[in-house]
């Protein structure tokens, strides 16, 4: 099999409980799915969110608050706990993590988005998991992407990814919401993100997250410009990666321009 660079985005309600700690379990599953889609030698990194909800969770909050400061805080405060999870797990995989915190002024200069993807080969020639995450504890509105579904597709593009699963807590794209309307069906391939594909999007994600289905249309546009599909399909069963690395339709592909 050829190897393969793929950046696999997981959102806040696929990684912690709904009282916003983090799940133990699911993470673990989807720590032992990386190593072994490295094992098969594919490259991976990982764009994790969880951060604020692991601080929600610490701090015993059940709502995502909406000043600016206590996210910031709760983002400090639950940063810590993620990544050191995430590098326990790794590491009895037999794999190092780096963490990597991003802001979308880096991304927007040249120098600084040279460096950065440098610094994104490095850490994947030294055989480690890049871990990255917005740095919402510094984030403005000037400076910030505002959700990691629209981080996702930038790294995408800035590691020159081959593919780009994004993992949520539906199983792919339908044409209606399906919690509302219960003959709402997935999409499988969506060729071109069209007025109509739009209409079908949802404003909301979940209670301990920010994205809903037009920030992964945001996403899927961004990467599909720039010559990467998208996947999205459900976190709660990591093992869909190896179906999607495999070519079989599970959520919904966005192909590439």
């Amino acid at each position: 099999m050829k190897k393969k660079r793929f950046v696999i985005k997981v959102g806040t309600s696929s990684l912690t409980h709904k009282n916003g700690k983090l799940d133990l379990e699911r993470i673990e599953k989807l720590v032992r799915v990386i190593a072994n889609v490295k094992n098969a030698g594919h490259e991976v990194v990982l764009v994790s969110s969880g951060a604020i909800g692991a601080g929600m969770g610490v701090v015993g909050l059940e709502e995502r608050p909406a000043s600016t400061k206590e996210k910031q805080a709760l983002a400090a405060i639950g940063q810590v706990g993620l990544l050191a999870i995430y590098d326990k797990f790794f590491k009895e995989y037999g794999y190092n993590t780096g963490q990597v915190l991003l802001t979308k002024f880096i991304l927007d200069e040249e120098t600084r988005y040279n460096s950065a993807r440098r610094a994104f080969d490095s850490m994947i020639k030294y055989g480690v998991v890049p871990i990255v995450n917005e740095n919402d504890v510094i984030s403005t509105y000037e400076i910030e992407f505002g959700d990691n579904d629209t981080l996702s597709a930038y790294v995408a593009e800035l590691v020159r990814a081959d593919l780009l699963i994004v993992l949520s807590d539906i199983d792919g794209f339908y044409d209606a919401d399906p919690r509302q309307n219960k003959a709402a069906r997935i999409i499988p391939i969506v060729k071109k993100i069209s007025d109509e594909i739009k209409s079908f999007a949802g404003a909301e994600g979940s209670s301990r997250g920010t994205g809903g289905m037009k920030t992964k249309l945001k996403a899927a546009d961004y990467a599909t410009r720039h010559g990467i599909d998208m996947v999205l399909t459900n976190g709660n069963s990591p093992e869909n990666i190896y179906k999607i690395i495999k070519g079989e339709s599970i959520g919904t592909l966005f192909k590439r321009k």
